[in-house]
């Protein structure tokens, strides 16, 4: 997507004949303001992968700051002086487009970074696919380094075990979005605990899935977090947010890619 592409998808996201003058000023507030809210190195990595008339105000030589995001609406409002019901507006429109113009993997590191109150500015809609299950076990498999049937094993072993993890309503909500061959698992783990998820450290976590996937700890920590990554791409970044809002700050060590 080129500079003239991404202005103009703004412009129709936020609607009500938006001129590209206020598109293009809504595109420079936002990347700015997110630039200084995520790790400086994301930042470059993002900026190498948009159009070079965007790069500039995403890129930063600043550390994170990890400003919630009331403060990323009002910065935007600030810089485009706008009203706030007007920035989230442009807020959105501007992400939307940013996460069809990189990388799945980009826009997925700069969404694991954020807090749970940036889901309602985040994008949803058509652009996020969810894969059959052949898709998912394949993507498992290639992942992790493993064959199919040891995927099989380790997307079983782990969804059971996130399922006793995070609360009943949580697994309903993941079950709707993944192919029915997946629920199973799912279904098994949130009926173990009652619906009410159960604490535990990230070893007990890796440890359940060892043991039911017959695997030593170090295979179930890397199968682990294969399977997760495809997990945050099948159901998309909101939904997943969901998922990691309930975990310790211990388990992002299974989301780093």
């Amino acid at each position: 997507m080129d500079y003239e592409q991404f202005v103009t998808t703004v412009e129709q996201e936020i609607g009500d004949h938006t001129p590209a003058a206020e598109a293009a000023a809504a595109a420079q507030a936002t990347l700015q303001t997110l630039g200084e809210r995520i790790d400086r190195e994301e930042a470059r990595q993002l900026a190498a992968q948009l159009p070079p008339e965007l790069a500039p105000w995403i890129a930063t030589a600043t550390p994170a700051e990890r400003f919630d995001a009331y403060e990323f609406v009002r910065r935007v409002s600030e810089r485009e002086d706008v009203d706030p019901a007007a920035a989230q507006r442009h807020i959105r429109a501007v992400l939307d487009a940013l996460a069809r113009t990189v990388a799945g993997k980009e826009w997925s590191d700069v969404v694991a970074e954020l807090p749970r109150s940036f889901a309602p500015l985040l994008p949803r809609g058509p652009h996020v696919e969810v894969p059959d299950l052949e898709t998912f076990v394949r993507e498992v498999s290639e992942r992790a380094g493993i064959g199919q049937d040891a995927a099989d094993r380790a997307i079983d072993a782990v969804l059971e075990t996130l399922a006793e993890r995070i609360a009943g309503g949580e697994v309903e909500d993941l079950i709707a979005h993944l192919p029915a061959e997946l629920h199973l698992p799912l279904e098994r783990g949130r009926a173990s605990v009652r619906g009410q998820a159960t604490a535990m450290k990230l070893d007990e976590f890796i440890d359940r899935i060892a043991h039911r996937e017959g695997a030593g700890f170090g295979d179930a920590m890397l199968h682990a977090r294969a399977v997760l990554q495809v997990l945050r791409d099948a159901v998309g970044e909101l939904e997943f947010l969901d998922v990691t809002d309930q975990l310790p700050d211990d388990y992002l060590r299974l989301l780093a890619r």
